[in-house]
């Protein structure tokens, strides 16, 4: 072998060579062009190179004794500070991954943590593919699917709902709070398996502090932590639902209930709200299970008076059926204190009420709550410990201390007063458009229901919308039998900066104005 340095590109496969493989010595040496660094990736420069280090060594193109490029070549290649590519070769060599040799530079380790196995893909024959169709026990058609695109951040005016502002949510003391939840005190609390039980700090705080507000008492048997509001409702309508029982929800209204509804096998029923939602003398007599957002309608924002929602009440002690409650965004309350909620003038324990910090947090965190007698949550406790055991410890802990310190009260404080300008923004720019408001949480919330002229489908409105930057949510999928030119759609304005909304809304009457010079409907 020669002694002169061989620079080798590694690709598939491995090398063999007894002596090389021997000495950590190798005089074999990565070339530095096989890492790269993509400048649009939000992850640091740092970690991205320790990424793509690490992937080459466990995808075993290089076999322990490679030489890394050396710091000051890799950083020169990839144009990048040699501090960088130094620290990221000392974490790695923390890691186990790579070896220094004393004025040497970097190797391959001899002791590298896990290696990835190849697949063996040799096929002996012709091997029949799955008939899936036949095998599924149940198929999900989710016709009614509220969707957006991925990458609409990179949208200037994305009037979407249920999504964040970063530049409004306090980084510092959330990372202060996941400091303390990985500290040595918490560390061992959280690193064991809680079978079935919830994280003390974050059920405490719901307790104490966010149902009250909502005029809810309730024991720590009484609260069970879930992946988010979506898990909740998946949970109790699991438990609730039954081919015999006849599950009624709101027109228009949260969609995905309905396709759980759906799924499980449970004949359903839609109500058409009015400007006090559900209307409860609407109910069939053979209703089973309601499903309610009482507190602001999906997506049209409706409120229901407190009469109704004692009439609601009593018809469900009169009928002998269940109720599960929605009540999400209530925190969004900044034009006039909230109603109580109906699980708060509940006195025979019919209301399973459902409750997340995903919107008023961030949706990527998936805590949410089920709130009902004690019985109904041993057994909602029982399936999620079959689903999934419980929601991670760890995001628990941070939540209850964001939560118990403070943090998210004033984070909640901030949020109301920003959301009321941009919501007076929104009104006001739609003021002098041929879009009109027809539906709004009366309390606050962060969306807008409003339709566009009725020849003007939302869905065409959308289409030709995104190209020009702005992004709305066509009615569509609110509705169980939705028009065939549904003008109706929902604006949102909690991801969306104030400076942006008259442009965005000036961009939607031009495209207005355009679609209804093409139909020849210029009124």
């Amino acid at each position: 072998m020669s002694g002169a340095t061989r620079e080798c590109y590694i690709q598939n496969g491995s090398r063999t060579d007894p002596v090389w493989e021997a000495t950590l010595t190798s005089t074999y040496r990565i070339a530095p062009e096989i890492f790269f660094i993509d400048r649009r990736d939000r992850r640091t420069l740092q970690m991205q190179l320790a990424t793509s280090i690490v992937s080459t060594i466990l995808d075993t193109r290089a076999l322990p004794g490679t030489r890394m490029p050396s710091t000051r070549k890799l950083s020169e290649t990839l144009n990048i500070s040699r501090l960088t590519v130094t620290l990221v070769y000392q974490d790695l060599v923390a890691q186990g991954y790579l070896e220094p040799l004393p004025r040497s530079g970097f190797v391959i380790s001899r002791k590298v943590p896990h290696r990835r196995v190849q697949a063996d893909t040799a096929a002996s024959g012709v091997i029949p593919a799955v008939d899936w169709t036949g095998r599924l026990a149940h198929r999900l058609d989710q016709r009614r699917k509220i969707s957006k695109p991925r990458d609409w951040r990179s949208y200037p005016y994305p009037f979407i709902y249920g999504q964040v502002d970063p530049t409004l949510f306090d980084h510092n003391a959330w990372r202060d709070c996941a400091r303390r939840a990985l500290g040595q005190r918490d560390f061992p609390e959280l690193a064991d398996d809680r079978l079935a039980q919830d994280d003390p700090v974050l059920v405490d705080y719901v307790r104490r502090n966010t149902l009250p507000r909502r005029g809810i008492n309730a024991s720590p048997d009484e609260v069970l932590i879930t992946l988010g509001a979506q898990n909740a409702l998946w949970i109790a309508a699991t438990l609730l639902a039954t081919p015999d029982r006849l599950g009624v929800m709101e027109d228009p209204g949260f969609p995905d209930f309905a396709e759980t509804l759906r799924f499980l096998g449970m004949p359903r029923h839609f109500v058409q709200g009015d400007e006090g939602g559900l209307d409860p003398d609407l109910l069939p007599p053979d209703t089973g299970l309601v499903f309610v957002t009482p507190s602001h309608n999906i997506p049209a924002g409706a409120t229901m008076p407190r009469e109704r929602r004692r009439h609601l009440l009593d018809l469900a002690d009169q009928k002998d059926f269940l109720i599960i409650e929605d009540d999400y965004e209530t925190e969004m309350s900044f034009l006039e204190p909230p109603s109580p909620s109906l699980k708060a003038m509940d006195r025979a324990g019919r209301v399973i009420y459902v409750g997340s910090f995903s919107k008023s947090l961030f949706p990527g965190l998936r805590i949410g709550y089920l709130v009902a007698p004690p019985e109904f949550i041993r057994q909602a406790r029982e399936l999620r410990t079959m689903m999934l055991r419980h929601a991670p410890g760890h995001m628990q802990r941070v939540t209850g201390y964001f939560l118990a310190l403070g943090h998210y009260d004033a984070h909640v404080v901030r949020l109301r007063e920003i959301f009321r300008r941009r919501r007076e923004a929104l009104v006001t720019a739609l003021g002098p458009t041929d879009i009109h408001v027809v539906g709004a949480a009366r309390h606050g919330g962060s969306s807008l229901w409003v339709a566009g002229p009725e020849h003007i489908d939302s869905r065409d409105l959308a289409t030709h919308l995104a190209p020009r930057g702005v992004l709305i949510e066509p009615g569509h999928p609110f509705f169980s039998n939705p028009a065939e030119v549904c003008n109706l759609f929902r604006l949102g304005y909690s991801s969306i900066a104030e400076a942006q909304i008259g442009k965005g809304v000036q961009i939607m009457q031009e495209t207005v104005a355009a679609l209804a010079t093409s139909s020849g409907r210029v009124d």
